[in-house]
């Protein structure tokens, strides 16, 4: 079953938002970008997209088996099944989101995509390696219904497409004929908010009336601030995903009663057990308040973060695209090699010593896998192929040479 990767088709409006935003936003000079949080809301984007190519192989086949022999009904797609399965998918969307935020283990799934210290569309793109498979926990009932699998997985792809719409601070309130029913940048705000009066809000996907239905709903009352207040302080992709799971696991060993070993995992996020202090928050009264998480990088390091971010993006389509030849288990190693790249990144943001040894093997890596992949599936493009290996190695070198030459990496070691 062959089924539509979403993705990799929105890919090119996707960047288009994030160029055009940017640029207005630099030519206001209103602070809405910043480019540590922005390059590694790209970069958790990178290697989340890559994860649900593999998820989704494992959904078609077990929602197919699911329609196949529990499904009410046998719905045959057409305009309207389109428009119901839509509507549906954003209506359990909603249950979803509600647990990730009312559920300590689904918030731990959740709260890679609120450690963003900024609202705009690269930090929107921040996405947990484990949302996407949770997720399909909560749309099985489309199955049952009778909607087809290679129909369900498009439109919760284009669902969650259209929710990085209002994940921007440039947009205006709009029209009250809009902002009734729609799930706007101005309610969006409300839900990526740290102020507490609007935790847990705004929890829609598309549509904004399942806040209103089920008294999930606020408006502006103050100005919004943004993150989480027990933030992760690192840009380590690895901790960003998996920061609250460790948060957790540490007071179920500390707990001291049996039974709070087991409720940290069910209860809203904030509570500990009994024999533990409440949680040391990070002090935000106000917006102005507000001292946002920033790391002293490997100087002169910018460029060559940006030539990183968008050869890794290229590299990117050779997993997600729906027409790549390779085979699974070299998507599978390039998968891995992206992670080891965007740790890098956050290495390189943090100035730590080890970044040169690690990119000297992400380097090695990178020829062999890049080599191999080259000479078997893309013959007629070698000449091409090679050119871009070769820049890509000779920018690596340059980076790793200015650095040691600044003495910002003990080469030595490498």
């Amino acid at each position: 079953m062959d089924v539509i990767n979403v993705y990799a088709l929105v890919a090119p409006i996707v960047f288009a938002m994030i160029i055009g935003e940017f640029i207005y936003c630099m030519v206001k000079q209103n602070g809405y970008y910043s480019f540590q949080d922005s390059l590694i809301g790209v970069g958790t984007m990178i290697m989340a997209q890559c994860m649900n190519v593999g998820v989704a192989v494992g959904v078609v086949i077990s929602y197919g088996w699911i329609q196949e022999h529990y499904g009410i009904f046998k719905i045959e797609k057409s305009a309207l099944a389109f428009i119901l399965c839509y509507l549906g998918g954003d209506f359990l969307f909603y249950w979803f989101h509600r647990a990730g935020h009312k559920i300590n283990l689904f918030w731990a799934i959740h709260v890679p995509h609120h450690s963003a210290e900024e609202l705009n569309y690269a930090v929107g793109l921040r996405a947990s390696l484990t949302q996407r498979a949770a997720s399909f926990l909560f749309y099985w009932p489309l199955a049952i219904i009778g909607f087809p699998a290679d129909m369900i997985i498009p439109l919760i792809a284009l669902n969650l497409f259209i929710q990085l719409i209002p994940h921007t601070r440039v947009i205006p309130k709009l029209p009250s004929w809009i902002d009734s029913w729609l799930n706007t940048a101005y309610h969006h705000q409300v839900h990526h908010a740290a102020n507490p009066i609007y935790w847990d809000k705004n929890l829609s996907g598309t549509f904004i009336i399942w806040d209103k239905l089920f008294g999930t709903y606020s408006d502006q009352t103050e100005e919004p601030y943004y993150g989480v207040t027990i933030h992760p302080e690192s840009w380590d992709p690895t901790y960003l995903n998996f920061h609250w799971f460790i948060v957790l696991w540490r007071d179920m060993k500390a707990a001291t009663h049996f039974i709070d070993k087991i409720l940290i995992w069910i209860k809203p996020p904030g509570w500990r057990p009994r024999n533990l202090p409440p949680y040391e928050k990070k002090p935000m009264k106000d917006a102005k308040s507000q001292v946002k998480y920033k790391t002293e990088a490997l100087p002169g390091s910018t460029p060559y973060l940006l030539f990183q971010l968008v050869s890794c993006l290229a590299i990117m389509f050779l997993v997600i695209s729906n027409h790549s030849p390779i085979h699974v288990w070299e998507k599978i190693s390039i998968f891995a090699w992206l992670w080891l790249s965007v740790t890098v990144w956050s290495g390189i943001l943090e100035s730590s010593k080890w970044v040169g040894a690690v990119e000297c093997i992400r380097l090695v890596i990178f020829c062999v896998l890049g080599g191999g992949i080259l000479t078997r599936y893309f013959e007629a493009q070698a000449a091409l192929g090679l050119t871009l290996m070769a820049t890509y190695i000779l920018a690596t070198l340059m980076f790793l040479v200015r650095q040691g030459q600044k003495k910002s990496l003990n080469l030595t070691k490498v």
